[in-house]
């Protein structure tokens, strides 16, 4: 037998505009989902979670991830209750596992989750796509937000240029920065006003990577025997971008980041979310070998693929293209599938507005239908053009 990828995409609930069936249509078996509309750090119910799951199940699909479980502020913190929010989060995993869901995907990123400057950035063949412009960033950060001390963070050549990005700018393209980066992306539970994203970003001082690495370890301490004891599996998803912003520590950026939660908290139920596209912002992260290193704690997978440039740029790529070299990631991924006995579930990730899609108003940017259609069909050629060649050594 072979494993291959189990094929899922994310659906963001009754009022994502591309539905259950346009899922099931594009070959996926899978959906990856959460519940939305319960405020951050509140339990999930059995009855919530039944009611969605049946919707899933109606539509002749399987919730195959949670993605996200939301890891309160205040945990990342360990300040105010982030004990009862620990018990809640408990209980949540409790009641997942009770209906037959056993992989939490969850971030671990400060106040802000992924990050972009641009949702409809064009591309050459006229699709569009979400782009990180690093210029736009130290602009809002030392001009519009003038966050205390930000210039020290700093070259003064990206000083300069974020100067004249700001000079010459129009009133809404700076309005575009600010939205972009206050109100959150699809899956971000918070969204900011300028006065609650600075008062947020305070909880923070004094908490650096070392801290805010240990508060990562202690809250896994708390979780990880619960997911042991009901069979669910942890799969904490990368930094998006994988460095810091604002002044904000990040620490689940790198191999070697990988390689401390693993120490930190030794169990088989520990593990991660394998982002091609967040790592692969990294030139110093090498996506094959992350795989082969930690493939027996992956488990949940995104592929998608980012551009990047020296300024710190990037932009969301053909799923096969950029600087992700995907058929060796996928090639990689197949062979632990083959040592596990498993399939993982795995979902194309941010796909470009494109066709019929670019024309539609933008309500999930980088979940668009076509865009990820595209992906997903890209990513299934490539897993089966590595079987058919690899048929004679039996994976």
């Amino acid at each position: 037998m072979i494993y291959k990828m189990e094929q899922t995409m994310r659906w963001y609930g009754p009022k994502d505009p591309v539905s259950l069936a346009d899922i099931r249509q594009a070959g996926a078996t899978g959906i990856v989902t959460a519940l939305h509309h319960i405020p951050n750090g509140e339990v999930w119910s059995r009855e919530e979670i039944q009611h969605r799951k049946e919707k899933i199940e109606a539509a002749g699909l399987t919730w195959s991830v949670v993605e996200s479980v939301p890891v309160h502020e205040n945990i990342k913190t360990r300040s105010g209750d982030f004990i009862k929010y620990i018990d809640n989060y408990k209980a949540t995993i409790e009641n997942l596992a009770a209906e037959g869901i056993f992989i939490v995907c969850y971030n671990f990123m400060p106040i802000l989750d992924w990050t972009r400057t641009k949702l409809a950035h064009p591309l050459p063949n006229g699709a569009k796509a979400l782009r990180f412009e690093k210029k736009e960033v130290v602009a809002f950060d030392l001009f519009i937000l003038q966050r205390p001390g930000a210039e020290k963070e700093y070259t003064v050549q990206e000083i300069n240029t974020a100067k004249e990005f700001y000079k010459n700018a129009a009133a809404d393209t700076l309005k575009r920065v600010q939205d972009n980066i206050l109100k959150g992306l699809p899956g971000s539970e918070e969204g900011y006003t300028m006065e609650q994203f600075q008062t947020a970003l305070n909880t923070y001082i004094g908490i650096g990577h070392k801290e805010l690495a240990n508060h990562l370890r202690l809250f896994l301490d708390e979780i990880l025997p619960i997911a042991e004891k009901n069979g669910v599996k942890m799969a904490i998803h990368p930094d998006d971008p994988p460095f810091d912003i604002f002044g904000l520590p990040r620490v689940v950026s790198t191999a070697a980041d990988m390689r401390r939660i693993m120490q930190d908290n030794a169990s088989p139920n520990n593990g991660f979310t394998f982002c091609t596209g967040s790592y692969g912002v990294r030139a110093d992260n090498d996506l094959p070998a992350m795989v082969r290193e930690f493939g027996d704690h992956i488990h949940f997978i995104h592929l998608r693929a980012t551009t990047r440039d020296e300024e710190g740029n990037f932009f969301e790529d053909n799923h096969l293209d950029g600087d992700v070299p995907m058929e060796a990631v996928i090639d990689e991924i197949l062979q632990v599938q083959q040592k596990r006995k498993i399939s993982i579930p795995m979902r194309p990730d941010h796909g470009h507005q494109m066709l019929d899609d670019i024309q539609k108003p933008i309500i999930n940017p980088g979940y668009t239908a076509i865009g990820r259609l595209k992906g997903l069909a890209e990513i299934r050629g490539v897993e089966a053009g590595l079987i058919y060649a690899k048929k004679s050594n039996k994976y």
